[in-house]
């Protein structure tokens, strides 16, 4: 039976980012002498060695093997941890990273970077370890009188459980020279004793070899933590030599307990079939084949997204489903023999039916709930490398980290953190020098913060830096033409002008960021995923950017509405008020726009059954009703015929199933089983403002064109 290992390479992947991540974070924090961290991250790049090389993967394995020998010297004492040597392993993870993405979508990788990073390590290996050459030149003469090692290997009854197989590991030591080996089966219990899945073989084995001991034990240490292993030198004299002559396979003699390689591996085999019962694969079977076809499964089957899951969650939900097949028995047996004496446990059971299918929806929506700290665990790197990169003095403080976000909001909202963060660092945070002279500490602080506010998740991107100077950033907007040189603007406002396509503050735009180069895309992408941000700050103090988010891109919070014949579903995120029109309160100004006094603010008048072209009855304004909605800093009164339930709605998406349609950002499906529009709010009020400034445009040109008549 051959296995077909490529059905396990999108776990391979999903460990060996996880432990580039767990490597890159005690790299940036590793100190000198700290051997627990060093040992840490020597052991992640080994499971991802003897991962890669598992499957095929020859050019992670080949690159990953110089980055464990750099932390085997570390963490043997050999060499002093150096902080150039923690910038060359932070380099090299990025490497590995790349051959691993490379490896996973079968694509081209960065050779240049990599062949750079390989040649750096190569370097740094050739250099002399920091240690004692005399224990080094000790340890030389002592190998040099070794021709072979015994190898005494017991392994845990449990380790053919973890995936592993002895037969491997005897495989690869045979690879290295001349081997003999005995099986003990003294714990091999009765038959009727015997668990398939449990190893109760135990070895000694013999090893005629040139090599050293710890390229014998690399071997072996991916089970290291699951066997008892002792090697004892076998001393080099003239009867050994001649033992390894006698030993060749011509002239081999036979024995009971000492066989060839060959028939000795075979044997083993047949046992660890016959008493594991776990593994039906032969060594040849490992090998991946590396045709077109079978590269685009693999592909395929990595391209597959997971998400890690705790058995709690797993278990209220089983609880749940239980729940609900109780209710349903219960109502399948009022359905039986049904009489109005069954209301009351009618209308108990559908009540119970409806709190469970609440319930269960929620459980199932916490599945895909993750910390958010799956996000901010790449920031420490990109402030440590943007502190190197621009001179400055920095460092980032975490907070919120198990705040649980939506898996898909958590990955699109990545790139929009971190140009937020690279803004901070580049152009919020000052110089060592200006910091000190202004009386702040000489090293400037960057937070990011996630917290939970309603139904939403607000993240809050700080610097102690500069802040933004309100009056720069007006000269540059008129500069621009985005406003009148007379424009009165509100601090929201002015904020708001920074996320207009190609706008900057930035005296000189870097490779890192420019204030405001691309923040309209940052903006843009938070808008898609129903989010909003806001700016504060302060001249001198420093400056917040705040990311007010939806939980989750799947259920949505809304306020149904009529209008005509038609249902939509507007965001109650974006609700301020609903209200009765008071015909006393609006005012029409040029351009026909109609505005709703609304105690300080005087907010635009959208009728709905306009901007979709709806027939309905209501047109007259005193008699509708107005739904203020807010998005972007700007309010907008959305005039609709009557308000219906609030509800909580599953989103389905447009574009995926028909296209994309401006002002709607969804459908759900009602419970009378017919199809709601769901509002797009920013989009509507963008269309709105777009339609009002067009009429403004005509209208003035009109009476330019009159002018020019009159002239004439």
């Amino acid at each position: 039976m051959t296995v077909d290992l490529s059905q396990f390479i999108p776990s391979f992947l999903e460990e060996s980012f996880e432990g580039l991540e767990l490597m890159e974070s005690e790299l940036l924090n590793l100190k000198e002498g700290d051997n627990e961290t060093i040992h840490s991250i020597f052991r992640a790049a080994h499971s991802i060695k003897g991962g890669a090389g598992t499957f095929g993967f020859d050019k992670v394995t080949e690159f990953t093997h110089l980055v464990e020998t750099l932390l085997d010297e570390m963490r043997d004492g050999r060499r002093e941890i150096t902080s150039k040597d923690t910038e060359i392993l932070l380099e090299s993870v990025d490497c590995m990273r790349l051959l691993i993405e490379a490896a996973r979508d079968d694509d081209n990788y960065d050779h240049d970077k990599v062949e750079q990073t390989t040649s750096r390590l190569a370097e740094t290996l050739g250099d002399e370890p920091s240690s004692d050459s005399d224990n080094q030149s000790e340890n030389i003469v002592a190998a040099s009188n070794v021709c072979g090692y015994t190898i005494n290997f017991i392994p845990e009854h449990s380790l053919a459980k973890t995936g592993n197989d002895p037969l491997f590991i005897f495989n690869a030591l045979a690879e290295l020279g001349q081997l003999t080996l005995s099986a003990d089966c003294n714990d091999l219990p009765a038959l009727v004793d015997i668990d398939p899945q449990e190893l109760y073989l135990s070895w000694q084995l013999t090893l005629y070899t040139d090599v050293g001991e710890a390229e014998i034990r690399e071997i072996f240490e991916w089970v290291e933590d699951e066997c008892l292993l002792e090697l004892v030198p076998i001393a080099d004299t003239s009867n050994t030599s001649q033992d390894i002559e006698v030993l060749a396979p011509e002239e081999e003699p036979q024995s009971q307990s000492t066989t060839t390689n060959q028939e000795q591996l075979a044997s083993t085999q047949n046992a660890s079939s016959a008493i594991a019962g776990a593994k039906e694969s032969t060594a040849e079977d490992t090998n991946i084949p590396a045709t077109a076809k079978d590269k685009d499964k693999a592909k395929a089957k990595a391209d597959v997204g997971s998400i890690r899951v705790g058995v709690d969650k797993i278990d209220n939900l089983i609880n749940l489903v239980g729940e609900l097949v109780i209710t349903q028995s219960m109502l399948s047996e009022l359905g039986n023999d049904f009489d109005m004496d069954k209301v009351d446990r009618l209308t108990s059971g559908l009540e119970q039916l409806l709190q469970n299918t609440k319930e269960l929806q929620e459980s199932v929506m916490r599945i895909r709930m993750l910390p958010i700290s799956f996000a901010f665990n790449r920031f420490p790197r990109l402030v440590h490398d943007l502190a190197i990169k621009t001179g400055k003095k920095m460092e980032l403080v975490i907070k919120g980290e198990q705040t649980e976000l939506d898996k898909t909001v958590m990955e699109q909202i990545g790139d929009p953190l971190v140009h937020l963060v690279r803004n901070a660092a580049d152009h919020g945070i000052e110089s060592c020098e200006v910091r000190l002279a202004k009386g702040k500490p000489e090293k400037g602080t960057i937070s990011l913060d996630a917290y939970h506010q309603g139904g939403n998740i607000v993240i809050e991107v700080k610097d102690d830096g500069a802040g933004i100077d309100r009056q720069v950033v007006l000269d540059k907007a008129v500069e621009k033409g985005l406003i009148e040189a007379d424009a009165i603007l509100t601090e929201s406002q002015v904020y708001d002008l920074l996320f207009e396509p190609g706008f900057s503050t930035a005296a000189e735009v870097t490779d890192i960021s420019g204030r405001g180069v691309g923040m309209d895309v940052v903006k843009r992408n938070i808008q898609s995923l129903g989010g909003r941000i806001q700016v504060e700050s302060t001249l001198g103090k420093g400056s917040c950017f705040r990311v007010h988010l939806p939980l989750t891109l799947a259920i949505l919070d809304g306020q149904l509405v009529k209008v005509g014949s038609e249902t939509y579903i507007i965001p109650l995120i974006a609700i301020v008020e609903s209200l009765q029109i008071d015909n006393k309160l609006i005012n029409r100004v040029s351009g026909d726009m109609v505005l709703y006094r609304l105690r300080d603010d005087n907010v635009p008048i959208l009728p709905i059954y306009q901007l979709f072209n709806l027939a309905t009855k209501c047109t007259e304004i005193d008699k509708a009703l107005l739904v203020v909605v807010e998005a972007d800093g700007q309010k907008i009164g959305l005039m609709v015929d009557d308000l219906l339930a609030q509800q909580q709605v599953v989103i389905k998406s447009l574009k995926d199933n028909y296209q994309q349609v401006a002002g709607i950002s969804g459908a759900t499906i009602l419970g009378d089983g017919s199809v709601a529009m769901i509002l797009d709010i920013p989009g509507i009020i963008h269309m709105a403002l777009a339609q009002a400034q067009h009429a403004q445009r005509e209208k003035t040109d009109g009476n330019a064109s009159v002018t020019a008549e009159v002239c004439l």
